[in-house]
This record gives structure tokens, C-alpha cells and sequence, in this order.
């Protein structure tokens, strides 16, 4: 754990330096496009015309051909026609040049075999559909590129039907459409560079649609067919600032010259992958100038296209600023929904607005109360998102698998439901997690996304707090057995949950105190919950809440006698740790917080017992205290803030925010437990509600509820949010992971009551490596070498071994059981003998 420490302070220094540096290029943050870089390399020097313009352009080329011979990010586990023609294409594109400029002739000689071996297999796909568009202009137009130039393109024999139905496709399109039709999400003009040399585009019509950067629709590769035909100094001017910042990474498949949506990109994937505690300076600095800009009116895009990105930036400018506690307003984001013929172009073309429509739906995840047009925004992205998920897309083309799942991850779990160490994995894994926008090309390309550094970062990263989570887990659980909680013979044993749950609900930089503490105060809770609800008698529950009042539990015995000791550790425990930190005893808050939780035990123990009814109002005055939310996260709050004295945490007598997530978090856990508890005998609001309503049924209760949890979330997201709050943001922020964990135990179950729902999540959070690619090492100039094994970068918690270690079906049981899709990759990769698995 302490080894990789120096390598992940090393990662930070280089990112530091090389990307977040004031006045330094932010290129290297974009995806690379081998097709568009390939464009790029194709323009000839003006003063050399026997070598290119852009020669690091032609470098990154012959640096980053695939060991199979193509160019491109093709996963074979994925089966994605599109990826599969994108890859085609960008292949023939790039062996083009290198054929042009006499280079690479064996890296030629691989992508020709590559081209041979697997054109029917990546068109076979889509055999008994029609191709997408876009195939049908690319395609094509690279062949015949590939056949001006002299090379000689093998096509199997069984695939020439298909291809001959591109090109039929082609001539279709061509004959039919207009070459700027406003009706197209990217009309023909956008692919430009593809067009066939019979097909006459006038300067005219080219200088016409260039965008005010010089670019043709801020498509690299376009603008260079757009300069190549008209040698216009707007288009080499943008095609120069793009190969001055972007060829020694490659060039991206989108290019705008908007430095901010950049850095937002940016601080948006360091938050979304749980890096931002090593940069929180230079986090703060951005988010500042941003909303220094946003308070500055911003004018509305006439391009369709220019719509797209103007509500993606929007919107990651929104989540980020808010997400951060700036004051920011919905109309930001909703300035769309007051302009009809906006409006109507998003939902004539809302396959190419999946992304746009995701961001949305984010942002409105950050709704405080009254905020109704953000409402109308998020019922508006809902509608369309439900639509592409459920496959009601025209062109199944556009949309990814990989988006697909991200889409329905969105939908299908509440953000408040997600615990941040799964998010992190999750946004290392999808290949389309961090998406903006769709190109021109098959699907959604995350072109404001990659940098490899990062990821590696993010990987070790994760896989240190893995390592740091196991140890504590391990004291969690010694101590639970040292003081008999796990050993009491009644109720539920949860320890493994509760670690799990505290300590990845929240990705805040707390110190192992905090979640190791907590961790043992929810196995109290639980323990001491189960002891009043089914196994004490009320005279020893009279006992023990009557010890705790006093602390002293002189004259307990058996189990009272247990969870009082245990208690007293605990609580001693604490009152060192914060004593430590702030010179200050807070033993009398504590002891306060404790007794009071008892004590809302023994009432409803009393309840039930008696069979008394109280109201609905009575019930919840003891219920939002019996729930134990608060002593969870008061006194955890002054080991994360040590100037934070317990006492200031509240007044009369919680602060606002603690009484929201009391009140919450009690609803929540009513909702998904009222059968059980009726069958029991015991107390719950939902039954409570329906028996001050008999008009209502069982449904109305639950609606009723939920409606109550919606409103209160709300407000509970704006006092989280609050810059000016007078509690520190660690409190704040363990509020929020505190609603989290209930709402992620009780959202369409009682996850927490289940001895099986969660063990696949807590293996993924603590037990097994994220499935993250490593990159290749770039190629020696001018000729790469022959071809090396493909390294990936996982690492496993119990030592450094090799693949030979593991009985194959066992290993590839191992990985089916965690995720199916990539376990199918793994296997693959097992049986080929040039692959050989390293956990570096």
C-alpha cells in the first residue's frame, strides 16, 4: 500500500505539470482520431510538396498502429458494428497517407492483412439491416481514396456484396440529398473529405458553411478537404492551431476552440473518477473563472450542431458550479425549452441529443425546491432517454451499447442511491461515460475525455483505497468480535455492510478514523436495534436505556450488559480521537446523542408492545430519532472537521440539515419496510398514514410518502449545497453520504434486511481490480518493431502473480461472476497465446 504512494505522487506532479499548468495547452486532455490526424498528415507542405504540412501528424501515424494492424479503438468484446467500420475506415485513411508520403511500408503490408481477414466480419453485422448513412459515405469514399492512391485493396470475395451495396447506397444518397440539407444532423458538405472526385462541391457553397473558427462544421478532417479544395487561409489557419496544440497526441474528431468547455471537461472527469483531492487548488481556480464568465449573457447558437455542444457545456457548467455551491439558475440549462424551433430540431434529430439529454438529466439531479422549469427539462430529457434506451432509435448506429448502459444506469438508479467508490469504477470501465457529443462517425465520441495519465491515476487510486479499505474493514471486524456483537446469536450481523456502505458512500478525503468509527457506531446501532425489536424483554430494555442515560452499566447483564461495553468503547474512542484533533472533550454531547437514540428505542418498543397508535406527527418525532441517522453523522462530523465543536452542529434542537436527513432517511426505510413491519406488529408511518386516511389505500400512502421525500430532498440538497452555511463542507458532505447509504439500502428494497443483495457491489468495491486497457507504448521512428503482447493494467490485492496462477475455470469464473461483458474479452485474450495477463 505504502509502494504506491511515490507512483501515485508522481502521476499528480506530471499532470500537474503537463495538463493543468496555467497557460499550457489542454490537448492532451482530447481524444485522439486516427482518421481525422490521418486528414491532417494529408495536406502537403507548400514550400516540400514531397512532405507533409503537419509531420507530427504523420508521426503519431506511424506510432499508433494496433498490434492486429489497424488504427483506431476497436473492442472486439463489444460488437459494435460501428466501431468496426469506424476502424475500417480510419485503416484505410492512414495507410493512405503513409502510401502518399512512402512511409510505414510494413505497417501497410498489416493493415492490408488486417482489411482482409476482417471487412466481412465487420459488415456481415449488419447483413439483414441497412447500413448506417454514414457507413455508406465513408466507406466507399475511403476505398476509392485507397485506390487513387495505388494500394491494393483484397477484399474477400465474400464480402464484395456487400460492399457493392455501399457504393449503390452512396450513389442513392448523393443522387437525393442536397449537400448542406438542413434536414441532416450532418449533411453531406460535413464529410466533405469523402465525397467522390465526380461529385462537384462549389468554393462557393464550402466557404458559405464555414463555422466562424474556419472550420467546416468542427470537423478536423472536413476542414482539411475544405482547405485542400479551396486553399482558404481561415481553414489553414484552424487546421495549424489544431496541429500546434494536438499533433503529438493525435488530433481529435471535434475541434472547438473553446478553451473553458475544455477545462470543464476536465474538472468534471477528476470529480467523476475520485481525483479531485489531489487537485482541489487547481479545481478551485477553474470553477472560479468559470463562474466569473457565467455571470455573463451568452448568446444562442443558429447551428443545430452548435446547440449541441452549447447545452452539453451548459449543463456540465451547471452540475460542476452547483455541485460546488455557486449560485447558478436553471435557465442556464433551460433556455431551450422557450424556443420552439430549438426545440423541434432536438426532437426531429434527439439520437444525435443522447448525449445532450444524459447531461440534462444529470444537472437536474441538482433540483432545489421551486425550481419548475428544471422540472420540465428533466421530464423532457426522461422522455427521450426512456425512448433510445427502449431501442426507438431510427439508426441503431448512432447510439453505442456502452451509452445505452450508461443511459440506463441513469435512469434505472437515483443518483442519491449511488455510492461514489462504485461511481468511480463504473466511469473507469464504460468506454462512453464521460460522452458529450456525437461526430460525424458511427456513435457518441468522448472526444473531451482521454488522458492516459489521468486514468492510470485514477486506477491506482482506486486500487489504494481498495487496499486501505480491506485493512480497516479487518479492524471493524476484530473489534466486533473482541466486544461479542457479531456473536450474540439474534438479529443481523452487518458488519462487512456497514464498513462497506460508510466507506464508500462518499469519495471526501476523510482520515480512517472517521469511517472506521462510524462503521462500529452502525453495528452498535443495528445490534441495539435488533436487541429492543425482537429479543430483549421490556424490563431489560428499561435497564439498558436507563444505564445509558446514566452511563453507567453497573447491574447488566447477558446481551444489555454487551452492547453497553461495546458502546462505552466506542464512545471513549471517540471522545480521544476528537480530543486529539481539537483540544476539546465532547463526552456530555455524545453521551446526550446516545441516550436519546435509546430512549426513541424504548418508546417504540413500548408501542408496539402495548399495541397503542400514536399520530403520524408523534410517530416521526421518535422515529426520525430511532432511525440513529443523526448519531452517525453529528459526531463524525467533528473528527472531519476538528474545528467543528459537536455542540455547534445543531440548535434547537438539530440544525436544519440534520433534521432533514432524520426525517428522510426514517421515510425511506418506512416505505420499504411496512410489510414487514406490519406482519411484526410494529410501528410505520405508511401504515400509520392509512389509518388516519381510510379513505386512501395502500398505494396513496406509499405516493404520499414519496412525495414528502422528493420535497425534503430537495431542501436537503440546498443546505448541502450552501456555500455560506455555518457547517463546514466535510459536515455537509457526510450528510450527503449519509442519505446516500439509506437511500441506497431502501430504494426499491430492503437491501440492508438481505444477506445477498450487496455482496457483488462490496466485491467490486473492495475485493476486485477495475477492467481498465492500458495504453500501447508508442512505436520507435521511422519502422515500428514486430508485434509485443497486449498489457493490461489490474492490479491484485493479495500480491503480484501471473495468469498460470489460477486454474482457468476458475479464473474465468472469477471474472464472468463481476461482469459478463468483459469476462467474454478476458477469455479471449486467455486462449490467445500472444496475451499474458500482468498485475503490475
Amino acid at each position: 500500500m505504502e509502494s504506491q504512494k511515490p507512483s501515485i505522487q508522481s502521476l499528480v506532479n506530471k499532470i500537474k505539470r503537463e495538463v493543468l499548468a496555467r497557460g499550457k495547452s489542454l490537448c492532451s486532455f482530447l481524444s485522439p482520431s486516427p482518421y481525422d490526424t490521418a486528414w491532417l498528415a494529408m495536406i502537403p507542405d507548400p514550400r516540400q510538396h514531397d512532405g507533409p504540412m503537419f509531420k507530427g501528424c504523420l508521426n503519431w501515424v506511424l506510432r499508433n498502429q494496433n498490434e492486429e494492424g489497424f488504427w483506431g479503438d476497436y473492442d472486439h468484446g463489444e460488437h459494435e458494428t460501428s466501431d468496426g467500420v469506424e476502424c475500417l475506415a480510419s485503416t484505410l485513411v492512414c495507410m493512405t497517407v503513409l502510401k502518399k508520403w512512402h512511409v510505414g511500408s510494413a505497417l501497410i503490408e498489416k493493415g492490408l492483412n488486417f482489411i482482409h481477414e476482417n471487412t466481412e466480419l465487420f459488415l456481415a453485422r449488419n447483413k439483414d439491416e441497412k447500413f448506417p448513412r454514414w457507413v455508406a459515405i465513408l466507406l466507399p469514399g475511403m476505398v476509392d481514396l485507397a485506390h487513387a492512391a495505388g494500394l491494393e485493396i483484397e477484399f474477400p470475395e465474400s464480402a464484395e456484396p456487400a460492399i457493392a451495396d455501399l457504393f449503390s447506397n452512396r450513389r442513392r444518397l448523393l443522387e437525393t440529398e442536397e449537400v448542406a440539407d438542413p434536414n441532416q444532423y450532418y449533411p453531406l458538405l460535413s464529410y466533405l473529405e469523402a465525397l467522390p472526385p465526380t461529385y462537384k462541391v462549389g468554393h462557393e457553397s464550402i466557404l458559405k458553411h464555414l463555422d466562424g473558427d474556419g472550420s467546416l462544421f468542427q470537423s478536423p478532417s472536413a476542414t482539411s478537404g475544405a482547405y485542400l479544395a479551396t486553399g482558404n487561409e481561415d481553414c489553414l489557419a484552424y487546421l495549424q492551431s489544431l496541429a500546434s496544440n494536438c499533433a503529438s497526441n493525435g488530433v481529435p474528431s471535434l475541434y472547438l476552440v473553446d478553451e473553458e468547455l475544455t477545462k470543464l471537461s476536465m474538472v468534471h472527469q477528476l470529480v467523476r473518477l475520485g481525483l479531485t483531492e489531489y487537485f482541489d487548488r487547481e479545481k478551485d481556480e477553474i470553477l472560479a473563472q468559470i463562474y466569473r464568465n457565467y455571470k455573463h449573457e451568452k448568446l444562442v447558437p443558429k447551428s443545430i450542431h452548435s446547440i449541441a455542444d452549447k447545452l452539453c457545456k451548459d449543463c456540465l457548467e451547471f452540475w460542476l458550479l452547483r455541485m460546488h455551491g455557486y449560485s447558478v439558475s436553471p435557465s442556464s440549462i433551460c433556455w431551450f425549452l422557450d424556443r420552439e424551433e430549438v426545440r423541434d430540431r432536438i426532437e426531429k434529430h434527439y439520437e444525435h441529443f443522447s448525449s445532450v439529454f444524459l447531461y440534462i438529466y444529470r444537472a437536474s439531479n441538482l433540483m432545489l425546491p421551486g425550481e419548475r422549469q428544471l422540472e420540465e427539462a428533466r421530464a423532457f430529457s426522461k422522455k427521450f432517454l426512456e425512448k433510445i434506451a427502449s431501442g426507438g432509435t431510427r439508426d441503431g448506429s448512432i447510439v453505442s451499447s456502452s451509452h445505452c448502459r450508461m443511459i440506463e444506469h441513469e435512469l434505472g438508479l437515483p443518483w442519491m442511491a449511488r455510492l461514489d467508490h462504485l461511481e468511480h469504477r463504473m466511469w473507469m470501465e464504460e468506454k462512453d461515460a464521460c460522452v458529450l457529443w456525437r461526430g460525424k462517425f458511427s456513435c457518441h465520441r468522448s472526444s473531451l475525455v482521454h488522458n492516459q495519465d489521468i486514468m492510470q491515476l485514477a486506477l491506482q487510486n482506486f486500487e489504494l483505497r481498495q487496499s486501505v479499505y480491506r485493512l480497516e474493514l479487518d479492524v471493524v471486524k476484530r473489534w466486533s468480535g473482541t466486544t461479542g456483537l457479531s456473536k450474540m446469536g439474534f438479529g443481523r450481523e452487518k458488519t462487512t455492510y456497514t464498513y462497506f456502505a460508510v466507506a464508500t458512500s462518499i469519495s471526501l478525503p476523510c482520515n480512517s478514523d472517521v469511517r472506521v468509527l462510524v462503521a462500529k457506531s452502525a453495528i452498535v446501532i443495528t445490534v441495539a436495534d435488533d436487541f429492543f425489536d425482537m429479543e430483549g424483554s421490556l424490563e431489560d430494555l428499561e435497564k439498558l436505556t436507563d444505564a445509558v442515560q446514566r452511563w453507567d452499566g453497573e447491574g447488566l447483564s447477558g446481551h444489555a450488559d454487551t452492547i453497553f461495553n461495546a458502546l462505552d468503547d466506542l464512545v471513549t474512542n471517540f471522545r480521544v480521537k476528537c480530543f486529539q484533533q481539537s483540544g476539546k472533550d465532547i463526552k456530555e454531547n455524545l453521551r446526550h446523542i446516545w441516550g436519546e437514540t435509546f430512549q426513541s428505542w424504548l418508546m417504540e418498543a413500548k408501542w408496539s408492545r402495548s399495541g397503542g397508535a400514536p399520530t403520524t406527527q408523534e410517530y416521526l418525532d421518535v422515529g426520525m430519532t430511532s432511525i440513529a441517522a443523526h448519531t452517525l453523522v453529528l459526531p463524525s462530523s467533528c473528527l472531519a472537521s476538528p474545528a467543528t465543536v459537536l455542540h455547534q452542529l445543531w440548535s434547537d434542537p438539530y440544525h436544519t440539515i440534520a433534521k432533514l436527513l432524520m426525517v428522510i432517511t426514517r421515510l425511506l426505510n418506512d416505505i420499504q419496510s411496512y410489510r414487514k413491519e406490519e406482519k411484526e406488529g410494529k410501528l410505520n408511518f405508511v401504515l400509520l398514514y392509512l389509518k388516519e386516511n381510510p379513505e386512501a389505500n395502500i398505494e396513496d400512502s406509499i405516493k404520499f410518502v414519496q412525495l414528502l421525500i422528493d420535497q425534503m430532498k430537495k431542501e436537503f440538497l440546498q443546505h448541502v449545497l450552501d456555500r455560506d452555511s455555518n457547517l463546514p463542507e466535510p459536515s455537509r458532505r457526510l450528510h450527503l453520504g449519509c442519505l446516500k447509504v439509506f437511500h441506497m439500502f431502501f430504494n426499491s428494497s430492503n437491501r440492508y434486511d438481505s444477506d445477498m443483495d450487496m455482496l457483488h457491489d462490496i466485491h467490486k468495491a473492495l475485493v476486485m481490480p477495475p477492467l481498465v486497457p492500458k495504453s500501447k507504448p508508442l512505436r520507435p521512428l521511422p519502422e515500428p518493431p514486430g508485434p509485443k503482447p497486449r498489457v493490461f493494467a489490474t492490479k491484485s490485492w493479495s500480491g503480484r502473480f501471473d495468469l498460470d496462477c489460477f486454474p482457468k475455470k476458475s479464473f474465468i469464473k472469477y471474472r464472468t461472476s463481476s461482469h459478463s461483458g468483459p469476462a467474454k474479452r478476458w477469455e479471449k485474450m486467455y486462449k490467445s497465446s500472444s496475451f499474458r495477463l500482468c498485475f503490475a
